[in-house]
């Protein structure tokens, strides 16, 4: 790894952060020298973000930590738009009422995680909405458009993806990304914004705010992108068969998620406590010589730290306490019933219904399609939405079992054999 001089630096790397940055050199200097603002941007498309924003959300919280300057960007004018980057599809549309309902929600996600305030290095939030929904379409495209050509418009993934697989493309999602440049360069007039930093999907649209900015305002800015984050097992950082791991309390219970971060395969257990921890990484060095028992116990490490930075000590402690008590007490542990259910099959997903019935706890398929439509169906203590979800490998928790749940008190493990 680099010398570093700023701490800001020093720390995103070691953390392993850091996937791609447009002057490593340059960007330390400015961090080394003096307060760096930068902004990641957060689209209004739902009320909470969920875990696979997280590693964003770190990212600030790590900069307002080393001596700097966060600024959220809610996307209330990009939202209008949609974000065309990894989709296969257009976006759906959302009205001016869901967007700023979805706005509100996903601020409450910050309050744990930033300071906000009007000191120097406190956070602050801001809608490009504010300078967005007020352009005057001829004189930005004469003032913007003509620093984008289509040449170069056309091999970015996110445009060059869906016309390979022939998929239709609007012209409003066509020009996200020249809004998405506008907003970094419009952050640097009005905030003195230096830095973007985003997901690696993002990379392609950052550059062209830095390059935007030299070329209007002979400004120098920055970008830097975090790695794609996924699990040991391929899967997705964030989904679970229950759907996705949110943040806000009001979709996801404290306890759910402690437990997401409870059963984390062993072989990311040291890597997520770099990321969505702050434990010393000489701690975490330790921890990745550990096995068995120990592990186990570094993956409650986790969650009760995961947890507390985001729902507070309390609601870590009631978590842990609860797990301790179904999985180590009365109500599980080593007086469940175990069978054993094919790994061949886990690994392509058998249906919740399925596996329901197979496990024994309904007598019939239709008897357990009905128990999960009424909510009376849990997978690692976590409700069963939809009858039909996959359950898979995946949902092995730490000690390498599915645990299923019909009501409070029939419980059974799953076993891959």
């Amino acid at each position: 790894m680099p010398e570093f001089r700023s701490e800001f630096m020093r720390t995103l790397h070691a953390r392993e952060f850091v996937h791609q940055c447009t002057d490593d050199s340059a960007l330390d200097g400015l961090a080394a020298d003096g307060v760096v603002t930068a902004y990641i941007g957060f689209d209004c498309t739902a009320n909470s973000l969920h875990v696979g924003s997280l590693v964003q959300i770190m990212m600030l919280r790590w900069l307002q930590q080393t001596g700097h300057k966060p600024i959220v960007l809610m996307g209330g004018g990009t939202t209008k738009i949609g974000d065309p980057s990894g989709r296969d599809e257009s976006r759906r549309m959302l009205s001016d009422a869901q967007i700023a309902e979805n706005k509100a929600g996903i601020q409450r996600c910050f309050a744990r995680f930033l300071k906000f305030g009007d000191g120097p290095t406190d956070a602050i939030m801001v809608d490009n909405a504010d300078w967005l929904d007020g352009l005057e379409y001829v004189p930005f495209l004469r003032e913007i458009g003509t620093h984008f050509t289509l040449n170069r418009m056309l091999k970015f993934d996110s445009v060059r993806m869906r016309l390979e697989r022939e998929q239709p493309m609007t012209f409003l999602e066509f020009n996200y990304m020249i809004l998405q440049a506008y907003d970094f360069m419009e952050l640097s007039r009005r905030q003195n914004c230096a830095l973007q930093m985003g997901g690696s999907d993002q990379w392609g649209n950052i550059v062209n705010g830095v390059e935007l900015a030299r070329r209007i305002d002979s400004t120098s800015l920055y970008g830097l992108t975090t790695p794609l984050i996924t699990l040991a097992s391929g899967a997705k950082m964030g989904k679970t068969a229950q759907g996705a791991v949110w943040i806000d309390e009001s979709r996801l219970s404290s306890y759910d998620y402690w437990q997401f971060w409870r059963n984390t395969d062993d072989r990311d257990v040291c890597r997520f406590l770099r990321l969505f921890t702050e434990l010393p990484l000489d701690e975490i060095a330790r921890i990745e010589t550990v096995q068995g028992e120990e592990l186990n116990d570094a993956k409650k490490l986790l969650a009760n730290l995961a947890t507390t930075m985001c729902h507070g000590e309390k609601a870590a402690q009631d978590a842990a306490d609860t797990a301790r008590e179904t999985f180590e007490g009365s109500g599980a542990g080593a007086g469940l019933l175990e069978v054993s259910a094919s790994e061949s099959d886990l690994k392509v997903g058998i249906s919740a219904f399925q596996l329901v019935h197979d496990a024994g706890l309904c007598g019939s398929r239709g008897e357990a399609r009905r128990l999960i439509r009424g909510g009376g169906v849990r997978l690692n203590d976590t409700v069963i939405t939809a009858e039909d979800n996959a359950i898979t490998l995946a949902d092995c928790n730490a000690d390498g079992v599915i645990k299923l749940s019909a009501g409070k008190k029939r419980h059974v493990l799953v076993r891959p054999g």
